[in-house]
């Protein structure tokens, strides 16, 4: 993974933190994009002591300008965008008649347009360059519905049709794509009030497992690319 560039939007996340830590330590230059910019100063300082080629850049994902202010600072400093993650998103977890309106357009424009605005952004760059991989974390609430998670699991099978679409667009391109389809990972998410589940955390995926997983999709040849892989934890959730 030596001298390329990797974005991690989201990247002071459980997943996205994971994936910064594993790549850094294979060599690339890690920039991490997130709306917190003391999580993100913090993470990027404790990489550079572990020696990681490490930077920060702030972003809001459902803000135009500030999508597009991240991308110009990357290139400006790095010259390349080679490889980005996807590791934002915000979750909701509960009936569709006990969730808020507010909660679901929150969970709508985070995960959707969010993942809209930052992919066609760096998009135009690696088309531009005819190089670039995209790595896409829709879960696998992308791949298989859930109970009481309507509005999440349609945020991210809408993640998976619209990654399933740039795949058959770039067919005569040079953007890779992958998608994720993760079981139950160990994160704070599952924490969050708007996530009202049961679960059982040890035994889970942890967001070190899916850092391994990624970095397999990063190291694929140019000329290939790991579409989909799903990966899952024996047992995750109390029924």
């Amino acid at each position: 993974m030596d001298e390329q560039t990797i974005l991690i939007v989201g990247g002071t996340g459980d997943i996205g933190s994971a994936c910064a830590r594993h790549l850094g330590k294979q060599g690339a230059t890690i920039v991490i994009a997130g709306r917190n910019v003391q999580k993100v100063e913090t993470l990027v300082e404790e990489l550079k002591k572990q020696e990681v080629d490490a930077h920060g850049v702030e972003v809001n994902v459902t803000d135009l300008p500030s999508v597009s202010k991240m991308v110009r600072d990357v290139i400006e400093a790095h010259e390349q965008i080679d490889v980005l993650i996807n590791a934002f998103g915000k979750a909701a977890i509960k009936p569709m008649l006990d969730t808020r309106p507010q909660t679901a357009k929150e969970v709508i424009d985070t995960n959707v347009y969010g993942t809209f605005l930052v992919t066609q952004t760096v998009m135009r760059y690696m088309s531009t360059e005819r190089k670039g991989r995209v790595i896409m974390l829709p879960g696998i609430v992308g791949r298989h519905s859930m109970k009481n998670a309507s509005v999440y699991s349609a945020s991210k099978h809408a993640v998976t049709g619209f990654t399933k679409s740039l795949v058959q667009e770039q067919k005569r391109g040079y953007v890779k794509f992958t998608l994720l389809y993760l079981g139950g990972v160990a994160t704070q998410m599952w924490d969050d009030d708007d996530v009202e589940v049961k679960v059982r955390k040890d035994k889970m995926l942890s967001p070190q497992d899916v850092a391994r997983a990624v970095q397999y999709a990063v190291d694929q040849p140019q000329e290939s690319a790991i579409n989909e892989m799903t990966i899952q934890p024996e047992s995750h959730q109390v029924t």
